[in-house]
């Protein structure tokens, strides 16, 4: 139960970051889509590298666990372009056209009404796919570090490191 009101309070928090950093809107969209506007990347990013430390240091502190899915090629590509095919059709990201939808944006109904329609697909070919494209190069359950053979820290430092440059270049660039 509590890790559903944990689930609950992270994704209000996180629906209210979306709407305070301006990222559900269209133009926000379309502007990172072109490269014009990199709001929805700073934001991301900004999350992330948070994401990263603090997860991290409750692993650390032996208070959370890790929850690996596997490093599948096949269905990483796949799922990738549809979901580009999708964000660059309707302008929305699945998190985003929900937010603006709660924000009165009717436009975005046709990206989650895609998203259910992709969902059953999904899972009537699921079967298919299991024998397929979700066993092309299949990784199993691993991380960049482990990739790399170093502690996870020595990810993590220079990731928040490369963000914060990148971030001074997107603000100098006016971007």
């Amino acid at each position: 139960m509590m890790t559903l009101l944990y689930g609950l309070i992270t994704g209000i928090l996180f629906g209210f970051f979306l709407q305070k950093g301006r990222v559900l809107r269209y133009d926000k969209q379309i502007g990172a889509l072109l490269f014009k506007d990199m709001t929805i990347v700073k934001f991301m990013l900004s999350h992330i590298a948070v994401a990263m430390v603090g997860v991290y240091f409750l692993y650390d502190m032996g208070i959370a666990k890790l929850s690996l899915k596997p490093m599948i090629l096949g269905g990483v590509v796949l799922g990738g372009l549809i979901f580009g095919l999708g964000w660059g059709l309707l302008g929305y990201c699945p998190g985003t056209s929900l937010g603006a939808l709660g924000e009165g944006r009717t436009d975005a109904i046709w990206g989650i009404a895609g998203m259910l329609v992709g969902a059953g697909i999904y899972a009537e070919a699921y079967p298919y796919l299991q024998k397929t494209v979700l066993t092309w190069g299949n990784y199993g359950k691993i991380t960049i570090p482990q990739v790399l053979g170093v502690n996870h820290w020595l990810v993590i430092v220079p990731f928040i490191v490369l963000t914060v440059m990148l971030f001074r270049w997107f603000e100098k660039k006016g971007l």
